[in-house]
């Protein structure tokens, strides 16, 4: 149950800010895409937190990458706030989601 890794944490926290975004800073801006895909990385990173055995990192970046760029995907990139959240949060912990994939697969090759 030791397995707890900075990068699953990180990427909790970025679905968390992406989830509450809309409803907190972002005028209802990406309302739904924001909240799904912010959904869906919070719990990618809680379960891997948990060591629930729940999606691996490279699923965490793909979350992330598709948080950043859901701004253009769905239009609402003229609403700063909720565009600049999706592409800190989703930037940050596609950076983070790829750290964790590469170090997780040189550790098991090594």
């Amino acid at each position: 149950m030791g397995n707890y890794s900075w990068q699953d944490g990180v990427a909790f926290v970025a679905g968390l800010a992406v989830l509450l975004a809309p409803e907190l800073w972002a005028d209802d801006a990406g309302k739904q895409p924001l909240m799904v895909l912010g959904a869906l990385l919070a719990l990618a990173g809680l379960y891997a937190l948990l060591a629930a055995g729940g999606p691996s990192s490279w699923t965490t970046t793909a979350f992330a990458v598709l948080i950043f760029v859901s701004p253009w995907a769905f239009g609402f990139t003229g609403q700063d706030a909720a565009a600049w959240t999706a592409w800190i949060a989703g930037g940050v912990a596609a950076i983070v989601g790829l750290w964790g994939a590469t170090q997780t697969r040189s550790s098991t090759t090594a």
